[in-house]
């Protein structure tokens, strides 16, 4: 073996990047949630307006915030409208991580640098998450870059904490882009910690250089679209905020047992291989916890451990409260868990597994990333725009979802900056912000574009139909359906007869 290749450091920097650029972009997108944030990021490029993110012309996408649009947009602008350049942002943020990952540990657990780094490039959970549009995989970049500011802080010279508490808040402006208020829960476990601590932090979180420095990042963009769109303050707090926190309105397994469903597979199945090391942790952790809140010096003896415990422990336990509950919520939380489970086998002395045990399940995670790609769906937007230019040609400036999910994916795959909607059969109430239709079909039909491809459900084709005759059009069915689907044109009814 090469010199160079025996290092720990560097085994683990081919091996996250072999995981993460392979196979990177050999699965379409895949609707909703890739197809809404990849839709969003294509119309600002195409309008040139990087501060309003919108579905289409018309409507706004209020949801989130625009790091992870800006980002996606960014990559695409550079390197193509490609499945590969709109996953690169999560790629990165992956990697991001992985290094993270190590300069944490090696404060907090000094000599665990490489295993921690080696635990979060391979874990299950942390390489599937990177193949996936999201915000999450940068929130959980943002968020961590934010706490591996305040242990550099806190564990590092005295002197230089200053920059290092501003590191924090950069990390924190960053994370409150890219999803909101909930990108400060990280703040709670900085806190806890701090109250923890038996002496006094000649450097304070809250001094009002970091507060400043979050201001002007993390504010301005809140500020702008605010002013421009009144009674939006009031929908990001209501809607995307309380709602979600303290109701079942998603439908994202508010119910009581809803945590068990979601959050305990994620945490024993997303950390696989490395599950038994994090199972021996949390067994030996209600006695830990204990021997901490008793003895004020062992909580300073052991503050390493004492800091991850709580960076785990307090976010989780928001979530579990929280009424809307998604497994990629706790992506933040693999970090401290990789580091977790470094320091638990340094105790052991359990060394990094051997090379060939790592390139192993490395082959398995790649085997399992081509699978999915080639795993059928109804849900990928490549096959959906096969499908449409077989039927309609390659001219399609307009793409309708008639009563049914639209494929926002189909923005990127048909490479024409086709807009995609989603239609309404009769008149309905619109929110003002994120309705569920993006417009109805009378004013399409008065709008009518040649050039427009219309899609509905197969068991609503005569419905259909009969609507569009009530109104002066006829629709014209192009070849077979697909998946269920009718693929149709609409014509104006020149002749009574017709």
């Amino acid at each position: 073996m090469p010199h160079a290749l025996r290092s720990p450091g560097l085994r683990v920097a081919i091996l996250a990047l072999v995981l993460a650029f392979g196979f990177l972009g050999s699965r379409g997108i895949w609707d909703p949630d890739e197809g809404r944030y990849t839709n969003v990021a294509l119309n600002m490029l195409d309008s040139g307006d990087w501060l309003n993110p919108r579905r289409n012309d018309e409507v706004g996408h209020w949801t989130k915030p625009p790091l992870t649009y800006w980002a996606i947009a960014a990559s695409v602008a550079v390197f193509g409208a490609n499945p590969w350049a709109a996953r690169l942002p999560a790629a990165l943020s992956y990697l991001l991580c992985v290094w993270l990952a190590w300069r944490i540990a090696g404060r907090l657990t000094p000599g665990a640098q490489a295993q921690a780094a080696a635990v979060y490039a391979t874990m299950l959970f942390t390489v599937g998450a990177s193949t996936l549009i999201t915000t999450d995989y940068l929130l959980a970049a943002c968020t961590t870059l934010a706490m591996c500011g305040f242990v550099e802080a806190r564990f590092d010279d005295p002197p230089r904490a200053a920059r290092w508490i501003a590191l924090m808040w950069l990390g924190f402006a960053l994370a409150f882009l890219c999803k909101g208020p909930v990108a400060l829960l990280p703040l709670l476990v900085v806190v806890v910690f701090d109250a923890s601590m038996p002496r006094r932090h000649e450097h304070r979180l809250f001094d009002a250089s970091g507060m400043i420095l979050f201001a002007l990042l993390a504010l301005p963009w809140y500020i702008a679209v605010i002013h421009g769109n009144p009674g939006l303050f009031e929908y990001f707090i209501g809607d995307e905020v309380v709602n979600r926190v303290t109701t079942n309105e998603f439908g994202r397994h508010g119910e009581w047992y809803g945590w068990v469903e979601i959050y305990v597979p994620t945490l024993l199945l997303g950390t696989v291989p490395w599950t038994p090391s994090l199972l021996r942790w949390a067994r030996a952790l209600p006695a830990s916890m204990r021997h901490w809140w008793r003895d004020q010096q062992a909580r300073d003896g052991q503050r390493g451990a004492l800091l991850l415990a709580l960076w785990v422990l307090l976010p989780l336990l928001a979530f579990c409260f929280a009424k809307s509950r998604m497994p990629l919520y706790l992506l933040p939380l693999f970090v401290p868990l990789a580091i977790i489970v470094a320091q638990q086998r340094q105790a052991e002395g359990r060394p990094l597994p051997p090379l060939r045990w790592l390139l192993a399940w490395v082959a398995l995670l790649l085997a399992l990333k081509l699978a999915v790609a080639h795993w059928p769906t109804h849900k990928n937007a490549e096959h959906w725009a096969t499908a449409i230019r077989e039927r309609a040609g390659p001219r399609v400036h307009e793409i309708l979802f008639l009563e049914d999910m639209a494929r926002y994916g189909l923005h990127l795959h048909m490479e024409t900056g086709t807009e995609i909607e989603k239609i309404s059969l009769q008149p309905r109430v619109h929110a003002r912000f994120n309705p569920e239709y993006d417009g109805t079909l009378a004013k399409e039909l008065a709008e009518h574009r040649p050039e427009a491809v219309w899609v509905c459900k197969q068991a609503r084709w005569a419905e259909v139909r009969a609507r569009m005759a009530t109104q002066g059009y006829r629709a014209v069915a192009l070849g077979t359906p697909y998946r269920g689907r009718v693929i149709f044109n609409v014509v104006p009814i020149v002749n009574p007869s017709d």
